[in-house]
């Protein structure tokens, strides 16, 4: 290891983005969005930076070559630069930014643990250096949960934004948080989306309300055991200052709550899709209500918005989601009324609980990023009857349990994918009685929409899938195609997977026209 030689400020006075960041030598391990961003924060500081990444592909080619114009140390790019910490100068590196997805166990991060070089993330870093003369410093309302990270934190924003402040969704989703906090004019409060991947590299933050969603099995293999992964989870509430707020419905964040060390003074606020108990919010008659940021919250609930006020199609976990959002922007003192206009106006976008079609009283939802049981598990529960076109990559995931909890609800299911072995023998044990039909895997096929022969499979697969459940589907039923698996075996993405549906769905409606 090289000589170690301090000429800054220590880490620890490193709180705001005027501190003295001169000269410091910082490896940033990773080169993609939030990567770079911290790699081109620190050279604005003034930070010694020498980026390394394994991939050495046309895009970080490009990448490397901005920063080294920008001022980076060095780029090294390869295999041969992710297992030992490079010197600057004979020097020894002083601090390592890990992208998120870098695993502790990676040689590279352990070889700094090894040797006593702080760890940080990019969200640690961006705390440090959210604080800048001549600029209005941004609330942090935190958010994270095996599912629905992404459509909260838009809720998020959406009723910042309907408040009349000037907000943003950053972190784990869009916008790098650090483009956020160096954003010239700044913002009034960030909604950040944290992983558990950059949960486990933070250190410091004290955000203004937090809140866990959900958990599930996830990530185990990266944490090393469940234990550890919702021991990262649990970060998000440490030094919370004004509300952490819990799923009443899963024990398990509630839990983290009572043992987080949390600001004097932190509130622990419940949201639950059943009637709330005092210091909650949930649902009464198909409202949505407050509970909690009321002075009356003993006798009374303050209503913020009808459910179907929110979209179409309001399965549970997208109710518990809005009143997770909403439980953020109360704590953050929005009232009510900007709570409704946020909730009413947030588009989801393509590819969760999206519905496509209805025709002859049957519903086609493409629910194309349920990519995992706990998340298919969530609009199953929607629904009362399902033609469920499921399948696809399981990354060894058990599918017992999700079988057995819906089995009332399955009409058929069409499987997708190379191998369902896992599916199909919970299928077998647990709603032996349900039709099952597959979709022929072909190697070559029909031309997809776009003319990208290459994946010609996927888009003939889907339509086969979309014909099977026409074919069993009747009045009342619902077409969900939720696959409880990754893509990446027949489609290069679940976007691509979900367009595959939207289109082989309209087909079938021009074709029923006609």
């Amino acid at each position: 290891m090289g000589r170690w030689t301090v000429t800054h400020a220590p880490l620890e006075s490193l709180t705001s983005w005027d501190a003295d960041w001169a000269g410091l030598r910082v490896i940033v391990a990773g080169l993609g969005l939030s990567g770079f961003s911290a790699a081109d924060t620190l050279i604005e500081l003034g930070a010694q930076v020498i980026i390394v990444d394994g991939r050495d592909d046309e895009a970080n080619a490009s990448r490397a070559d901005t920063l080294r114009i920008v001022g980076a140390t060095d780029v090294l790019l390869g295999a041969a630069h992710v297992d030992a910490l490079p010197l600057f100068g004979g020097l020894a590196p002083e601090l390592l930014i890990a992208s998120p997805g870098w695993n502790p166990r990676q040689p590279l991060l352990a070889a700094a643990a090894e040797s006593g070089i702080p760890i940080w993330g990019d969200v640690e870093l961006a705390w440090r250096v959210r604080e800048r003369a001549g600029r209005k410093t941004a609330e942090w309302l935190v958010i994270t949960g095996t599912n629905g990270k992404t459509s909260t934190v838009g809720m998020t924003e959406s009723i910042l934004r309907a408040a009349g402040l000037r907000a943003i969704a950053a972190g784990n989703v869009g916008t790098p948080i650090l483009d956020a906090i160096r954003d010239p004019e700044g913002f009034d409060a960030i909604a950040v989306e944290l992983s558990s991947f950059q949960l486990h590299f933070t250190h410091s933050i004290s955000p203004l309300a937090s809140v866990v969603l959900n958990v599930a099995e996830d990530h185990v293999d990266w944490h090393g055991g469940y234990e550890h992964y919702l021991a990262d989870k649990a970060k998000i509430y440490e030094r919370t200052r004004v509300a952490a707020i819990y799923n009443a419905d899963q024990r398990e964040t509630e839990a983290m709550v009572e043992n987080a060390d949390v600001i004097e003074g932190c509130r622990a606020i419940g949201f639950t899709t059943g009637v709330p108990a005092r210091s909650m919010l949930g649902i009464v008659e198909d409202l949505l209500v407050d509970r909690a940021f009321n002075d009356d919250r003993a006798n009374s609930a303050i209503e913020l918005i009808a459910l179907n006020q929110i979209g179409e199609v309001v399965p549970r976990h997208t109710a518990a989601n809005a009143l997770a959002a909403a439980a953020l922007a109360r704590a953050y003192g929005v009232g009510p009324a900007a709570i409704a206009a946020g909730l009413a106006d947030f588009d989801p976008g393509d590819h969760r609980i999206q519905a496509v079609a209805r025709e002859n009283d049957i519903l086609w939802i493409n629910d194309s990023k349920a990519t995992n049981p706990h998340a298919a598990n969530a609009s199953l529960g929607a629904f009362s009857s399902v033609v469920w076109i499921a399948g696809g990559l399981s990354k060894g995931v058990d599918y017992q349990e999700l079988v057995s909890s819906h089995a009332a609800r399955l009409k058929a299911v069409v499987l997708i994918g190379t191998d369902n072995t896992g599916l199909r023998q919970a299928l077998e044990r647990h709603a032996p009685q349900v039709p099952v039909f597959e979709a022929s895997v072909r190697e070559t096929g029909s031309i997809a929409p776009d003319g990208a022969t290459g994946t010609a499979r996927g888009w003939s697969v889907m339509a086969e899938a979309v014909a099977a459940a026409a074919r069993v589907a009747e009045p009342g039923d619902t077409v969900l195609m939720a696959p409880a698996a990754a893509s990446m075996d027949q489609f290069s993405s679940y976007a691509h997977r979900g367009n595959a549906f939207i289109d082989a769905v309209g087909a079938l409606m021009e074709a029923n026209s006609k």
